[in-house]
């Protein structure tokens, strides 16, 4: 009786995870689609084809689908929410090919493919990731945009003060500061919420702000996106450690040949996946409120904390 039990979870668990799978890249598809129809639109520049290359270059758009699967808790029109997932994956790529420059990360190798810098080489690579940050806030801007201004102005200004010296740029620095140092477990998560968890502090505050709820739900969304963001760090850091380049699509195990301060380094293994798990059931309580709105969130935030690439 207990081996069906077993067998019928597994199965539902399998299930659930093609389906989240699917999902993923039913999204990128439609996000890239829409960024490579936004950049053919651009004025002539020797950067769109680097700007491209490190936007439309595969990856997850695993902070789109959390957009999208978001806005599901508010009931909100997916075409309210293309721009704001495209704007995010600018962002977000922004940031991977200005990492991967030999002054920061040095990493060789992005999802799957030669890094931009060592396809365009350096200064394209960081003309191109400068590109497309800006980039981001046209789109957010743009006329055909189904929402508001006075959204719009909201929008821009949380994404500003989540991708620069208060937020990715400034976890970035402390990332290459903290590299063979010891570091206290609450400066380590003040890292990683900054260098990946402001991304998804926006990614939920961006659904709430469409959707026109109080300033109080805006700032419980976006401190629960932060929670997912250090989720999603913990799990690549496991990935970092257990993965394959193959797999990952990037080199692995180089957190600790540089030296990187982690929570998984610091706590060891067993204590870092408890502290994962603890902090996946905080977030799931925490949308439990919205009830079956919030499945297809929850679906995707078990995927992240369960991914193996």
């Amino acid at each position: 009786m207990l081996m069906n039990y077993l067998k019928k979870n597994l199965k539902r668990s399998h299930k659930i995870k093609l389906m989240i799978k699917k999902k993923l890249i039913k999204n990128a598809r439609k996000i890239d689609k829409f960024l490579i129809n936004y950049l053919k639109k651009q004025k002539k520049s020797l950067l769109v084809k680097p700007m491209k290359y490190g936007v439309i270059s595969g990856g997850k758009k695993i902070r789109s689908t959390i957009i999208l699967d978001a806005g599901k808790l508010f009931n909100i029109n997916e075409k309210k929410l293309i721009n704001v997932c495209a704007a995010v994956e600018c962002i977000h790529s922004y940031s991977l090919i200005h990492d991967d420059l030999p002054c920061m990360d040095n990493d060789l190798i992005r999802r799957g493919k030669p890094s931009t810098h060592i396809k365009y080489g350096e200064a394209s690579a960081v003309l191109a990731g400068s590109s497309l940050l800006t980039l981001a806030f046209e789109i957010i801007t743009e006329k055909k945009y189904l929402v508001n201004s006075k959204l719009k102005n909201e929008l821009v200004r949380s994404l500003a003060l989540c991708s620069g010296h208060t937020g990715i740029a400034e976890g970035q620095e402390l990332d290459l500061k903290f590299e063979k140092k010891k570091k206290k477990i609450n400066q380590i998560i003040d890292m990683q919420k900054k260098k990946t968890g402001k991304l998804f502090n926006f990614c939920l505050y961006a659904a709430a702000t469409i959707a026109n709820k109080s300033k109080k739900e805006k700032i419980l969304l976006s401190s629960l996106g932060e929670d997912i963001g250090l989720l999603f760090q913990l799990s690549d850091d496991f990935l970092d450690k257990k993965g394959s380049s193959k797999l990952m699509g990037k080199p692995v195990k180089k957190d600790n040949k540089k030296g990187k301060s982690t929570l998984l380094k610091l706590m060891g293994e067993k204590k870092a996946f408890l502290y994962a798990e603890r902090l996946k059931k905080n977030i799931l309580n925490k949308l439990g409120k919205h009830g079956k709105k919030a499945t297809e969130l929850i679906n995707t935030i078990n995927f992240i904390f369960e991914r193996k690439f």
